[in-house]
């Protein structure tokens, strides 16, 4: 990924990840907006790293995104990078009643979310030399944290969701990334100072390291043990199935 002059959206942009993403690409010359739904968040983001911009949004709200999208396209139209980053995380129990308002809050944020913000942005996206779309999925993706399965199986389902995406789009100059973090020290879970976790400096570095070379998929080191899980080469296998289908 070409990581200087882009315009780039980053959803969750006011805390964690999505944060420190946006810092290190503005560091790098790219023009920045990121989105939350907490205005005061994003203020103070904006306000640390001047000629960052930024837009309440939230991201399990279809009208909002409808709205969102609309207005980043006419108000930036260089925008060639969308990172999805936005997400949420929370206990569960899959082996008792599952509660209606966390299936829905979390499954709305991390999959209904991503899934429309590039539907509204995709057709400008085709338009845009060097697009770049990055689903921000989770090593809990391919191997469950059982007590977050929810959450998991979200990110589960992105993975899947980007192997499409990235097949459907093969043929155009929209290249799909996934970036796959594991245990980061961040807000999510409570995890700022949970010496297990990998410090959020570290992980930036490494990420934008590797976001620079041609990998589909972006992992630092501490990820690749539970991504080799199912297996690296996942999307040639992908590409073969889909090649085989469509020739009948």
């Amino acid at each position: 990924m070409k990581l200087t002059n882009n315009t780039i959206f980053i959803t969750g942009g006011g805390s964690g990840i999505g944060r420190a993403l946006a810092e290190a690409l503005h560091q790098r010359g790219n023009k920045v907006i990121i989105a939350g739904r907490r205005a005061g968040h994003l203020d103070t983001v904006t306000a640390a790293n001047p000629g960052m911009e930024s837009v309440v949004l939230d991201v399990s709200d279809p009208k909002d995104i409808a709205r969102v999208t609309a207005e980043l396209i006419q108000r930036f139209p260089d925008l060639n990078v969308l990172i999805n980053n936005a997400g949420i995380m929370q206990f569960d129990n899959a082996a008792s009643s599952v509660d209606g308002t966390m299936l829905i809050d979390t499954i709305s944020t991390n999959l209904y979310g991503p899934i429309r913000v590039t539907s509204g942005l995709i057709e400008h996206l085709k338009t845009r030399p060097d697009a770049v779309i990055i689903n921000v999925s989770s090593v809990l993706g391919f191997v469950p944290m059982a007590v977050t399965a929810v959450y998991c199986a979200t990110k589960a389902a992105i993975h899947s969701y980007t192997l499409s995406q990235r097949y459907t789009l093969r043929d155009t100059s929209v290249r799909v990334l996934e970036l796959a973090p594991p245990w980061v020290q961040t807000e999510l879970l409570d995890s700022s100072e949970e010496p297990r976790a990998m410090p959020l400096a570290e992980f930036i570095e490494e990420t934008m390291a590797v976001l620079a070379t041609d990998a589909d998929e972006i992992l630092v080191e501490r990820a690749k043990p539970l991504r080799a899980v199912p297996g690296p080469d996942e999307f040639a296998f992908v590409t073969q199935f889909n090649d085989a289908l469509n020739a009948g």
